[in-house]
């Protein structure tokens, strides 16, 4: 497999801004096959970090194929040969960390500063800007417990993009939703030109 410090040099246009986005485990996580390609075709290099959970719901062998780009799922990974030079080099090279789906235990791990997986690691490392786009049960939505950790997660700089309303995987029906790939890449965009 390709190694990170030859990996990412191929963009579609030139522009190349570096994107890692954190996939979690949520029935969205498919989606992130079309966030990649639509990041890939605005011009930008784009690295994937999975949960464990996350390759539950799509492979990372898809994402690497539409990527290009090596898949990190798991710290024990950089000493395999597969993945160098590791989860800081990835951190220092993100002009954007895009979590999407975010899951409700993502938030809490990322408000509680966890960093005992790949994408732990990275969001605690890197100093991009958080964009986040949640995913999940309207309940766990709406939890104190999820309010508060989102929050956190915001007074520290960190951008939301959703959830959106309607028609939830679980037959529930309000927020939760993934917000749709459009307005996902639309916010990278605006934080990626701020910077």
């Amino acid at each position: 497999m390709e190694t990170m410090e030859n990996a990412g040099n191929e963009s579609p246009n030139g522009r190349g801004k570096t994107i890692v986005l954190g996939v979690t485990g949520s029935i969205a996580a498919y989606k992130a096959a079309e966030i990649v390609s639509q990041l890939r075709k605005a011009g930008h290099h784009v690295f994937v970090v999975m949960t464990r959970r996350a390759t539950e719901f799509i492979t990372p062998l898809t994402l690497a194929t539409i990527s290009r780009n090596p898949v990190l799922c798991d710290l024990s990974e950089e000493n395999s040969g597969a993945w160098k030079p590791g989860h800081i080099e990835l951190a220092d090279r993100a002009d954007l960390l895009l979590i999407a789906p975010a899951s409700a235990n993502t938030l809490a791990r990322l408000a509680h500063g966890f960093a005992d997986d790949a994408l732990g690691s990275v969001a605690l490392a890197t100093r991009a800007p958080l964009l986040i786009a949640p995913a999940m049960n309207g309940k766990m939505w709406e939890h104190p417990a999820t309010k508060m950790n989102a929050e956190t997660l915001r007074t520290r700089g960190a951008s939301f993009v959703g959830p959106a309303e309607g028609m939830l995987a679980c037959g529930y029906e309000g927020p939760g939703r993934l917000a749709e790939v459009s307005e996902i890449i639309a916010d990278a965009e605006k934080i990626l030109a701020a910077k």
